[in-house]
Order: structure tokens, then sequence, then C-alpha cells
């Protein structure tokens, strides 16, 4: 019995369109595909290959993850300092009106006036 094989193309002249070649058989005619791996494509190299694939993918997708799980935590924390700033102003705002002097102040179209003279303690005899 024989075996089979390929047959092999014989190349004829020129053809009308110029060479002949599209830029496929160029590509392969630079890389020499046909001599780095045979006449077929070694199926042992698949699953290195697509592991490395994998580990690659998750990489950039870890990498992804971080730097918008970054970004949330700088939109944050900006957050964070602008209400801190306005607790701050609100504190300062609340401190200053509960003076004995801002509330005088403020009382005072209601007709109702601050006492001049200090309290008196009022003592019992038993």
């Amino acid at each position: 019995m024989s075996q089979n094989t390929f047959k092999k193309k014989i190349k004829k002249g020129s053809s009308s369109k110029g060479s002949g070649k599209n830029i496929f058989s160029l590509i392969e005619e630079k890389l020499n595909v046909t001599g780095i791996l045979g006449e077929g494509v070694p199926v042992h190299f698949a699953p290195p290959f697509f592991y490395a694939a994998m580990l690659a993918l998750i990489y950039i997708w870890s990498n992804h993850r971080a730097e918008n799980m970054i970004r949330k935590i700088e939109i944050t924390q900006q957050e964070v300092e602008d209400i801190r700033a306005d607790v701050t102003t609100l504190e300062a705002e609340y401190m200053l009106s509960s003076k004995q002097s801002e509330v005088a102040r403020k009382i005072a179209p209601l007709g109702i006036v601050e006492i001049d003279e200090p309290p008196m303690k009022i003592k019992m005899k038993k």
C-alpha cells in the first residue's frame, strides 16, 4: 500500500495580475512558517499556549480592576474631604451663633433684652 502525501503544486509563469502572490503568501514566504512548524501545526503546543494566554488575560483584567478601584477610591476621598470641609464650616457657624452676644443680637428685634445684673441667690432658713 502506498502512503498518502500532499500534492505539490507546480508554479506556472506569471499571471495577468503581476506576480500572482497575495499578502498571505508573501507573509508565509517571509516568515518561513513551514520551516519553523513543519508541514502541520504542532497540536502539543496548544495547551501551554492557551494556558499562557489565559494567564495574560487574567493579568490584564486584574490590572484593569485595580485601576478602576483606585479611581473610585480617589473620587470617594475627594468627596470625604468636601464633606469634612462643609462640616467644619457648619461647626464654626454654630459655635459663633451660640455665643451670648450673638443670641442677644438676634433676639433684640423681638423685644427681649439681656439682663444687666447677675441673678440673685435665694437662701432659705431651716
